[in-house]
């Protein structure tokens, strides 16, 4: 039986719903709600707190760039549970995490939308623009969204579908661990002023889905790498 229809029709349907609950989440003023209970007009006191700072923020970036040469030892020493996986599937999940942590930063870079410690309800100057408002400027410093911190777990979700076909259970387990810290690493963001939740909402999405667009777009050359395996 050929799966692959009924697994496109599930990623694409995952897709669709979570786009549609952050196009929700971005109408209905959240990010503002949220950013208030950590943020004052005198800014916000957890931005340069150990445990979200140092630990949360700078440990990140380490636990993420150790995750990535996993990925990339992998391709050469296959790990226990992608020893069924071939090498086109396991080059294939490298490449896609090297896309989408370079893919997130490009992203930022082209934003006009500031973070929410540079806005002027928490003490700086900046006013609070959408960042649908292509183009305007909102007087502050710009290229915050989407999270680029949130893309240090984010990124790696092309390990769930690569992993799901030869280790369903691996694959479950990979895909828990990259909501688990995506999620801590976007909560130390909310928390430090560094960005509102739709923000890391948004990377997840872009990841998830580049992630999925990708794996599927790919699927002729990776079976036939495994039919002449």
């Amino acid at each position: 039986m050929n799966l692959r229809p009924m697994t496109a029709g599930r990623d694409a349907a995952w897709i669709v719903l979570s786009l549609l609950a952050l196009l929700a989440w971005d109408l209905s003023g959240l990010d503002l709600i949220v950013g208030r209970w950590f943020g004052t007009a005198q800014g916000f006191s957890l931005k340069s707190h150990w445990l979200f700072a140092q630990v949360l923020h700078a440990g990140g970036r380490w636990v993420s760039a150790v995750a990535v040469i996993a990925v990339l030892v992998n391709v050469f020493r296959p790990w226990s549970c992608a020893r069924d996986m071939n090498a086109a599937t396991r080059r294939w999940w490298f490449a896609v995490t090297v896309i989408c942590l370079l893919l997130i930063p490009t992203l930022k870079q082209l934003s006009t939308t500031s973070c929410p410690w540079d806005l002027a309800e928490f003490g700086r100057s900046a006013r609070h623009v959408s960042h649908w408002a292509f183009g305007v400027d909102d007087g502050g410093p710009g290229r915050c969204f989407p999270s680029g911190h949130a893309s240090a777990a984010f990124s790696l979700f092309g390990g769930w579908f690569a992993l799901r076909g030869t280790s369903p259970r691996a694959a479950h387990r990979w895909l828990a661990g990259v909501w688990f810290f995506g999620i801590l690493f976007s909560m130390a963001q909310t928390a430090r002023g560094a960005h509102f939740p739709s923000h890391s909402m948004w990377t997840a999405w872009v990841c998830f889905t580049t992630s999925a667009l990708l794996w599927h777009a790919a699927q002729p050359l990776l079976h036939r790498r495994r039919t002449e395996n």
